[in-house]
This record gives C-alpha cells, sequence and structure tokens, in this order.
C-alpha cells in the first residue's frame, strides 16, 4: 500500500494539517431494479421549497466563510496541526490542498485529527488518497444512483473518504444494511475498513472532537458539489438560515439491505432536500447537506464524478443481492 510522501506534499501549493481517518468493509447492498431507477431519477421532478427559518443560534459556526464560486476554497480546510491525532503510535493527519485554474486537489495520509477508537475488527493505517474534483462543478443531465456503488463517493475537509448509507455483506444477518441503523460507527460517525482505512458513513460535524464544527462545508462530492452541514442560507447575504432535513422515510427494516428500507417523499415536508439531498442555494449553486436522517451525506450524484487516481480509483463493483 502506497504511503504519503512528505517530501512530495511539502512541495504543493497549499498544506493544511488536517485529521484523516480509516476506512470500512466492502460496502454493498441489495438492489432491485425499482430501488436503482428511483436513485437515478432524484430530482427529476422539481420541489417546491416550503422553507421555515432557523432560530438555533449553535448550528451556524462563527467563524465560517463560504468561498466565491471558483475560488480555491483552501479556507474550509481547517488547520488541525494541534489536534491530538488518532493517538499514540500513529502519524500526525497530513491534508495537502492545490488548485489548478479548473480542479481542486486534495492528497491526504487520511489518519483522524481525533482518537481512533477501534469499532470493526480491521486496524487503522495511514493510506494516501488523493482526489481531483472541478472547482466549477456542472449539474448533469441525469444525477447518478450511489446504491450500486462501493467505495468513496467523497472526503471530508479533514481529509476522510465517505462512503454511501450501507454496509458489506458481513456479518450476514447485518448484510448491506444501514450502519449508522446498526450502530456500528463511532461518535464521528466512520469506522475502518477492510483495507485498515478509516472512512465515514455519516457526517456528525455537531460533535467538536471531529473537528467538523468549524465552517459550513464539511467536505466534497466527487462531482465537485460542496457538502454543507445540515443549515443553509435563505437569502443571499444569509442573515436568515434554515435547518435543512432528508426526504427519506424508513419504509421497512433497515438492518439489512439499506436502500430497500427507505423511500423518498418530499410532499408536506418543510425545508426538505432532494433525492440526493442536496439543494440549489441563494447564490444559485448546488450543494448537499449533512443530515441526520437516511442517506445522511448522498442520495445519489447531482453532477459528473471527476475520473480519480490511485486509492480513489480503486474498483467499485456493482452491489448484487447475495
Amino acid at each position: 500500500m502506497r504511503r504519503l510522501s512528505i517530501t512530495a506534499a511539502l512541495l504543493c501549493l497549499t498544506t493544511v494539517l488536517s485529521g484523516c481517518a480509516d476506512a470500512t468493509s466492502p460496502n454493498a447492498t441489495a438492489t432491485s431494479d425499482s430501488a436503482i431507477t428511483t436513485a437515478a431519477q432524484a430530482t427529476s421532478v422539481p420541489v417546491t421549497e416550503v422553507l421555515t427559518p432557523s432560530t438555533d443560534a449553535a448550528y451556524v459556526p462563527s467563524n465560517s466563510r463560504i468561498p466565491a464560486w471558483g475560488e480555491c476554497p483552501t479556507s474550509v480546510f481547517p488547520d488541525l496541526s494541534t489536534t491530538d491525532g488518532a493517538g499514540d503510535g500513529y502519524p500526525r493527519p497530513l491534508v495537502v490542498v492545490r488548485c489548478s485554474e479548473t480542479q481542486m486537489l486534495v492528497t491526504t495520509n487520511a489518519v483522524p485529527s481525533y482518537t481512533f477508537h477501534q469499532i470493526t475488527p480491521n486496524p487503522l493505517e495511514a493510506i494516501t488518497w488523493e482526489w481531483q474534483v472541478p472547482l466549477r462543478p456542472e449539474v448533469a443531465a441525469q444525477p447518478k444512483t450511489v446504491v450500486d456503488l462501493l467505495g468513496p463517493i467523497g472526503f471530508t475537509v479533514t481529509g476522510l473518504p465517505i462512503y454511501g448509507p450501507t454496509e458489506g455483506p458481513m456479518p450476514a444477518d447485518e448484510a448491506y444494511g444501514d450502519p449508522v441503523y446498526n450502530g456500528i460507527l463511532d461518535t464521528c460517525g466512520g469506522h475502518t475498513g477492510f483495507i485498515s482505512e478509516y472512512h465515514y458513513h455519516a457526517l456528525l460535524d455537531s460533535v467538536a472532537a471531529c473537528n467538523l464544527n468549524t465552517s459550513y462545508i464539511l467536505g466534497y462530492a466527487l462531482d465537485g458539489f460542496p457538502i454543507y452541514n445540515s443549515v443553509g442560507c435563505i437569502d443571499i447575504d444569509c442573515t436568515t438560515t434554515a435547518v435543512f432535513t432528508s426526504g427519506y422515510d424508513m419504509t421497512g427494516n433497515p438492518h439489512s439491505h439499506s436502500w430497500l428500507a427507505y423511500s423518498y417523499h418530499a410532499a408536506g415536508k418543510t425545508n426538505v432536500l432532494d433525492e440526493c439531498n442536496g439543494r440549489i442555494g441563494a447564490d444559485g449553486t448546488y450543494r448537499y447537506h449533512a443530515t441526520s436522517g437516511f442517506p445522511y451525506t448522498f442520495g445519489c450524484l447531482k453532477g459528473l464524478p471527476s475520473e480519480q487516481s490511485g486509492n480513489a480509483a480503486a474498483p467499485m463493483p456493482p452491489m448484487t443481492n447475495p
């Protein structure tokens, strides 16, 4: 397994020390043609937003700055050089950010910036991840389903991979289940996978120890669109905010086969996100929102995922019913 070259990292244009994480077991989920079709058709029917302003100031980070469209967003990557890191025996977390005119490249050693607590049988190892995403992402003609994808579909500003809302085939009685529902994640929403990589299935930005509570933007999808916390700006100056929620309802038992246990329904709900778990903000650009409810980060990808390399391009075979 390739390790991050610190010498090479220092040659990058911008360096941000931050906490990375480790990974997950190979995620898979049982799907039916109808389940995949539902996810692939996300946002095909426009949703009329009903917005209710938030009165909870705790949702709004005090030191946030939202980057301008097309700006290299180094300001949203926290400086974690003073954090405790994953613990004794682990390297310091490292995230390197550099941008061209059109692309953002993020390189990380995927070591958490907080104490690692082993949840799965898999240990934690420092692993190199490199992600390249567009600075000006575009909405695709057809959203891309994440139901039949394995592996990372995004990354946090602390340099950690984000996986979908489903687990792998083991243990058999929880095959392809919802890892949040099944309680197999740490307090930050992550755990280690079968190649000893730490990854997230949910983003718990309210937990200060996770180092994701200092910015509106928690990460980026592989299509380049940002992942905000649960708060969104109603007006262009962000003088009024709303707390957004998932539109998915539990219609089955997500103990196994998570995507068959949730259905999207937006009717009659306020502050509800689209089927990709996102919306168009007051500035006219699209963004995802992390939510406490399924699918937690992505219901589908709104744009075209960028081609990746290295570990970020690892094979992601279709998920099948065992």
